[in-house]
C-alpha cells in the first residue's frame, strides 16, 4: 500500500524558508512522476511544482525563482524548498506520486494527507 507522509509546514513571516519532505512508502521502484500541489480554502489545487524520474523539474509561474524541487530516489523522498515565502504562497500543501503516465497538471493516482504553510505578512 502507498503511503506519502509530508512534513515541514508551518507559520512563517514574509520573506522566510522553508523545506516540506514527503517520504513515500509501498513504492519499489522510482515512481514516474512526483510532484507538489497546494490548495486554499474554496480553490481547486493547484500544481506548483514537478519533478519525472530522470526529466526536468517544471514549476508554476508563480513559484519560479523561489522554490526548488527536488527527489531522492534512493530513500523515496521528495522536497520542496521555498524561499522568499510571500503571504500568497499560503495553503495546504500536497505531495503526489503516479506511476506510468501522468498528466502533469493533474497529478497521480497518490497523495499525501497536506501540511499547512502559512506565510504571515
Amino acid at each position: 500500500q502507498v503511503q506519502l507522509v509530508e512534513s515541514g509546514g508551518g507559520l512563517v513571516q514574509a520573506g522566510e524558508s522553508l523545506t516540506l519532505s514527503c517520504a513515500a512508502s509501498g513504492i519499489f521502484f522510482s515512481p514516474s512522476y512526483m510532484g507538489w500541489f497546494r490548495q486554499v480554502p474554496g480553490k481547486q489545487r493547484d500544481l506548483v511544482a514537478y519533478l519525472p524520474d530522470g526529466g526536468r523539474a517544471n514549476y508554476a509561474d508563480f513559484v519560479k525563482g523561489r522554490f526548488t524541487i527536488s527527489r531522492d530516489n534512493a530513500n523515496g523522498t521528495l522536497y520542496l524548498q521555498m524561499m522568499s515565502l510571500k503571504p500568497e504562497d499560503t495553503g495546504v500543501y500536497y505531495c503526489n506520486v503516479g506511476l506510468g503516465w501522468v498528466e502533469p497538471n493533474r497529478g497521480g493516482r497518490y497523495w499525501g494527507q497536506g501540511t499547512q504553510v502559512t506565510v504571515s505578512s
